[in-house]
């Protein structure tokens, strides 16, 4: 590769033999697909997701707002972003991600960027995540919250804290780490 040239993921569809949903969950699906690959039959099961949304909203103090949220598969509560699934069809994600900015800390923003966009874990998934930083912030009406988002602590950290937080191990969640390493790379 020429030094000049643009590194860069690249698509690569492979010919699918057969495909099967063999779990049919509540949010997503677990898929199994036979594809050819290297002149043989494959087969793979994967993670059928929607895909999500993230915002990493950021005040005029230049702090961002964390959630704390309780998380069943991991058993514990972490420190994340306020985000949610993209489970409205053809759903816009900028539209998805200011609805979920309203519905779980009742914020709005008047300044939208896509900040960054990631598969989660392409080797048994297919969600891709967007995260938005939003800025120009203000009150919405209150939702009301059910499940493990009943009980959501809400803090704004310093984006420096945060990033202090993921290079320490204090912090673990991966969009949490992404979208805001992704910030302060960017300044």
């Amino acid at each position: 590769m020429a030094n000049d040239e643009l590194f860069q993921d690249e698509p690569a569809p492979q010919k699918i033999v057969s495909s099967e949903t063999v779990f049919e969950g509540r949010v997503w699906n677990i898929q199994h697909d036979v594809f050819e690959y290297g002149g043989s039959e494959i087969g793979r099961d994967y993670v059928d997701h929607p895909g999500a949304v993230a915002v990493l909203a950021i005040d005029d103090e230049g702090r961002a707002l964390l959630i704390q949220q309780y998380r069943h598969p991991i058993a514990m509560r972490e420190w994340e972003l306020p985000a949610g699934l993209l489970d409205i069809e053809n759903e816009d994600p900028l539209v998805a991600a200011q609805r979920e900015l309203a519905e779980e800390v009742d914020l709005q923003a008047s300044d939208w960027t896509e900040l960054v966009t990631f598969h989660t874990s392409p080797g048994g998934s297919n969600e891709v995540l967007r995260v938005y930083l939003a800025r120009g912030l203000s009150a919405t009406p209150t939702f009301e919250r059910e499940e493990e988002e009943a009980d959501i602590v809400l803090r704004w950290v310093p984006l420096a804290d945060i990033v202090a937080g993921i290079l320490d191990g204090r912090l673990q969640n991966s969009i949490l780490m992404i979208g805001v390493l992704a910030a302060h790379a960017r300044g």
